[in-house]
């Protein structure tokens, strides 16, 4: 049996000013590796407050699809944007996975932050540098960050094709989740990237440290 541990990062209180908005980062964990793919958009607005609530509303729940039509949406609105796919939001640390998503507003960032290795994967929240764990599980386990649309996605992906296969059959399926995402949405880049943990290493000693940082 597999498990499914979705989390989101949806603003629902924007304000006036600058706001990063947070895509897709999307793990499995087994018992002898692990397997993180997370998208590298970012997109920084500013604008007027229910002018940046609608445009933000209308991304994440994807009703804007295409970067064009996100752009002309933003323009309509009066809200400046720009659009980044060069945020890498998953990296390795010897044998531990770290994934992230974050959001900024008000000048308060707030970060979503998950640790995978084989066998287990815990999640934690991360608000002007002070760092909860939130969470924690074990293998046979996908862990999804992401805004409404983009954990839509990557769940039905997850359930239309996960067998309690193998590493590889996870893998095509966290690929799978991200092409589909970034042609669901334009909070998704076509870029993507994709590593992978065959070891096993202790993820408390990495909080710890990341707690010190």
């Amino acid at each position: 049996m597999v498990h499914f541990y979705l989390q989101g990062i949806c603003t629902s209180d924007p304000v006036f000013g600058t706001a990063t908005l947070m895509s897709l980062v999307i793990a499995f964990i087994g018992t002898y590796g692990a397997v993180m793919g997370g998208d590298r958009r970012e997109i920084i607005t500013s604008g007027d407050r229910i002018s940046t609530e609608t445009l933000e509303h209308e991304l994440y729940t994807g009703l804007i699809v295409t970067d064009a039509a996100l752009q002309q949406r933003a323009a309509g609105l009066g809200v400046s944007l720009t659009i980044r796919d060069d945020k890498r939001k998953v990296i390795q640390r010897d044998e531990i996975l770290v994934g992230e998503v974050s959001e900024t507003e008000a000048g308060v960032t707030r970060k979503r932050r998950l640790y995978a290795t084989a066998g287990e994967y815990a999640l934690a929240k991360i608000t002007n540098g002070r760092i909860k764990v939130t969470g924690k599980g074990k293998a046979s386990s996908f862990v999804v960050l992401g805004n409404q649309v983009t954990k839509e996605i990557a769940h039905s992906c997850i359930r239309e094709n996960w067998k309690n296969g193998a590493m590889r059959d996870a893998i095509r399926i966290i690929v799978l989740s991200m092409q589909r995402a970034a042609a669901a949405s334009a909070s998704v880049s076509g870029l993507f990237d994709l590593i992978q943990a065959p070891g096993n290493a202790g993820l408390d000693e990495v909080i710890e440290q990341d707690c010190r940082d």
